[in-house]
């Protein structure tokens, strides 16, 4: 069956027959390609070839693969409308077309912030996100292409881990900088101007501008977008990389004697979607020197830095950055689970277990271990043993007062033997029988158990849409599944002997 024919199935036959592997390998082939010609200069061709990949029946059948298969697949926009037949998804793959294409408005919803406020999220509908996912398919080879070399959110292949390495690789020793201004943005997805994006993001001009103007429905009202590009949309956190991108070479255009005496200026930038770190060697250079060309350089973009979150530290007092505070003891350098990640992490654990009196005991493991793991394994690569087994102290008094109050009448011996098991030289483990036949005993993850590993940094001008960098990402993805199988296996020895 040739594309055509897929495209236009009447039945969902179409889109179960639909050769995957073909159909990346051809999406990869012409991103190879935009990344060559934007190395090169040659922006007309990468216009060409972008044209050549949102027209294609492969990037429009990714595009739908990717926004009926992600988290917010069964989150439906303005319109109810949701993808989740391959009926359904065979007739969008037809329907992306730019030819008279309108978006809808956003649905506005908030969510809640670390500080208690709100952070508004716009919800496209199916279409409007398939055709973003489509743009991005074309926009993202130019965008890595073009990005700064230490900026780590929103990236494929680079994640908070490169970005809290990067922090210690241009803070860490003697002679390293010990001033860092930390830069939070004022509001960034909403307040980028649109006719920066128009003028300067190198995409269809017409369907970008129909983006950022779509407008969002809240309440049942409709509102104008005059700024900004809404968080929620497929293609936001690129553009807003993009339009952050250029920071690195407007400070070292300003500074053009740090290619000479870089010891003496000691500044490095380290970005993280829109925070991010400067370091140099007095505050008074930051302040006076650095400050204003971070400033200019986000007016130009409609941005500001936010007063209340932006400040210059000295190192030995410590900073919070991607939940962790880096700091120097006694001249040392040691990144630590921040406290107020802590905090948020304990509180989260803390309204499952309220949240869940009369559960039964395994259902309230099989909700805790996924949250006791992810936040083990995000700090498993820094200093982060001392505070594994504070957490774990804290989570066993919770779950004793959770079983306790679950038994009033009863003896504390008798709600130990009933909860609590002994495990090999551990005798306060968390754990229950399966009753489903064929499964053994639960117990609540240890976050203690988890090993402490270093994580080795990607090299900063790492493409991974460039054809000459795909033996380094393929041995990079196999020493990160080495190591996750690693550390699964010692979370196994360390399970066994507790039997």
């Amino acid at each position: 069956m040739d594309a055509g024919t897929v495209a236009c199935a009447p039945s969902g036959l179409g889109w179960q027959t639909i050769n995957w592997k073909n159909v990346r390998r051809k999406v990869r082939k012409l991103q190879v390609r935009i990344v060559k010609a934007t190395q090169d200069g040659r922006y007309g061709k990468v216009k060409a070839l972008q044209w050549l990949l949102t027209h294609s029946f492969s990037g429009k059948a990714l595009a739908v693969k990717r926004v009926t298969e992600n988290d917010g697949k069964k989150t439906s926009g303005v319109d109810q409308v949701l993808w989740n037949t391959s009926v359904a998804k065979t007739k969008a793959i037809a329907s992306l077309k730019k030819r008279g294409y309108k978006p809808l408005p956003l649905l506005r919803v908030f969510i809640p912030k670390k500080n208690r406020k709100k952070r508004p999220l716009g919800i496209p509908v199916m279409k409007d996100r398939a055709m973003q996912a489509n743009d991005l398919l074309s926009l993202e080879p130019v965008a890595e292409t073009t990005a700064d070399l230490n900026s780590y959110g929103f990236r494929p292949k680079r994640s908070t881990a490169d970005a809290g390495e990067a922090c210690f690789k241009c803070l860490a020793g003697k002679n390293k900088a010990e001033w860092v201004l930390e830069a939070d943005i004022k509001g960034c997805f909403d307040n980028i101007s649109h006719d920066w994006m128009i003028a300067h993001i190198p995409t269809d001009k017409t369907v970008l501008q129909k983006w950022l103007k779509a407008g969002f429905v809240y309440q049942n009202k409709l509102f104008p977008t005059k700024a900004g590009t809404p968080q929620g949309g497929i293609i936001s956190p690129v553009l807003a990389n993009m339009t952050l991108d250029g920071l690195e070479k407007a400070l070292a255009e300003a500074f053009p004697q740090i290619r000479i005496k870089r010891q003496w200026l000691k500044m490095h930038m380290v970005r993280y979607a829109d925070d991010f770190i400067i370091t140099g060697n007095s505050k008074e250079w930051l302040e006076e020197k650095v400050m204003p060309v971070v400033v200019n350089f986000l007016s130009e973009r409609g941005l500001a830095l936010s007063p209340e979150k932006t400040k210059i530290t000295h190192i030995t007092e410590g900073f919070d950055f991607l939940g962790w505070n880096v700091r120097k003891y006694n001249g040392k350098l040691l990144i630590k689970p921040s406290k107020a990640n802590i905090k948020a992490h304990l509180e989260k654990v803390r309204e499952i277990i309220k949240g869940h009196q009369a559960i039964k005991q395994i259902n309230l493991i099989r909700l805790l271990n996924p949250v006791l793991r992810g936040w083990a394994n995000y700090h498993c690569h820094i200093v982060a043993k001392k505070t594994f087994a504070y957490i774990d102290a804290q989570v066993w008094s919770m779950l004793w007062q959770w079983s306790t109050r679950r038994h009033p009448n009863k003896g504390a011996r008798w709600v130990k033997d009933k909860y609590f098991k002994t495990r090999g030289t551990r005798n306060w483990v968390f754990a229950a029988e399966d009753e489903r036949p064929g499964r053994k005993e639960l117990k609540l993850l240890s976050e203690s158990d988890t090993p402490i590993r270093r994580h080795i940094k990607i090299k900063a001008d790492a493409n991974p849409y460039d054809k000459k960098w795909e033996m380094y990402f393929e041995a990079r993805d196999a020493r990160k599944r080495q190591n996750s199988l690693e550390s699964q296996n010692k979370r196994t020895v360390s399970n066994l002997s507790q039997k």
